[in-house]
């Protein structure tokens, strides 16, 4: 047997270049990385309690593959208070992780041949899941927007491509890697163009509680006959290994949705779901000290990269800087980055991966001493490179 036997569309997947860069630098035991969106938080004490009260008394058995009714009913209060969703507990899947939720979603909602809008930059994830599903892609760049998807935008997608069936779109709001976080009249603007379009909405929202400054608003409050909504709990209770997500649609294509994630995946941990719903009935406020100290950080790292010469992107809301590199340096983002990590010690994200190679991204889910050593690494660089550069 060949590889080239298998599946194409696998083949064609690359490996995550942003995993692999984290890796490889991994290796370097002086090396402070600022790549992955990991919380340096810990999980809140009263969530670990309840996992371990679940395995103290063999709460271990099989779930229903939609979920527990009891983690789904929290689900429904706790994000309607919080966002204003308007899903009740059967209209809600829950997930491992907010990735197998999009992963279930793409593989339902759209047939092999449609197109998806992807705004960029993007989190490389999305792409993916459109390989594997046969799905074109139509790259949006939002750079000259202040990285915000405006419906003339989705427009001129549609009129563009009037050879292929745009049959959705994927919205990340707040963005990941620039942090920009859509106000409500730019959600609201963006409505009337996908109704009349009848293109469906996938609305990651795993940073929805992490804004700053403005309140998230939802676009399923627009279109809840077309959105489907993915969140979860990686972010807001720095739970990410514990892999526990949400799906919100509309009936009758939840039902369909569930479906693909139970002959995927079964169903999520019996366990994760007895602590997700503890977070969820008792943790409404397990955010807001994570909230404040990313708020004190992203001013601490913006200042920095602006005062370094870098362009920044003014980020709203989860917990990442976008900043472009500065033209006298004369570098890409994987020569920065390398650069960086092999001679100052210091792990960032390249804006390749995401779509933009003149940018890199700073993960602000750090300590405090973590983020000023790479601040000073990075002004250090960039200082170093303009010497070279004067003197030849």
């Amino acid at each position: 047997m060949e590889l080239d036997e298998i599946n194409p569309n696998v083949l064609n997947v690359k490996p995550s270049a942003m995993r692999k860069f984290d890796h490889d630098i991994s290796s370097d035991p002086d090396i402070i990385k600022l790549t992955l969106g990991e919380p340096n938080f810990d999980v809140p004490d009263h969530i670990k309690k309840a996992a371990i009260e679940a395995i103290n008394t063999n709460c271990s058995h099989y779930p229903y593959y939609w979920g527990f009714q009891d983690l789904r009913e929290a689900a429904s209060t706790y994000y309607r208070d919080k966002f204003g969703y308007h899903y009740s507990a059967d209209e809600i899947v829950v997930s491992v992780g907010a990735t197998e939720a999009l992963a279930s979603t793409v593989k339902t909602l759209f047939k092999p041949g449609d197109a998806v809008i992807i705004p960029t930059p993007a989190y490389p994830l999305y792409e993916a899941l459109m390989t594997l599903n046969q799905i074109k892609t139509i790259f949006v760049d939002t750079s000259d927007s202040g990285f915000v998807l405006t419906p003339e935008k989705i427009q001129k997608a549609v009129d563009d491509h009037p050879d292929l069936a745009v049959k959705g779109l994927i919205l990340t709001d707040p963005n990941n890697p620039t942090g920009v976080a859509y106000t409500e009249a730019q959600i609201a603007a963006l409505a009337p163009v996908l109704k009349q379009n009848k293109i469906w909405v996938i609305s990651d929202e795993i940073y929805g509680e992490l804004t700053y400054g403005q309140k998230h608003y939802t676009i399923s409050k627009l279109l809840p006959e077309q959105t489907i909504v993915t969140n979860g709990l990686s972010k807001s209770h720095a739970m990410t290994g514990w892999r526990l997500g949400f799906v919100f649609g509309p009936h009758p294509f939840i039902d369909e949705i569930a479906k693909t994630h139970q002959f995927t995946v079964t169903a999520a941990a019996s366990l994760v779901q007895y602590a997700a719903t503890e977070a969820l009935t008792h943790g409404q406020n397990d955010a807001a000290v994570m909230k404040k100290e990313y708020l004190k950080r992203r001013d601490f790292v913006v200042q920095n990269m602006s005062e370094a010469g870098f362009d920044v992107v003014h980020p709203g809301g989860a917990f990442y800087v976008f900043a472009k590199i500065p033209a006298s340096l004369q570098m890409d983002s994987w020569q920065f980055v390398k650069t960086l990590a092999k001679d100052y010690h210091i792990g960032l994200m390249p804006g390749d991966p995401f779509g933009d190679n003149e940018y890199i991204r700073i993960s602000y889910a750090a300590s405090d001493d973590a983020l000023a050593a790479a601040m000073k690494a990075v002004k250090q660089m960039v200082k170093d490179k303009n010497t070279v550069a004067d003197r030849a």
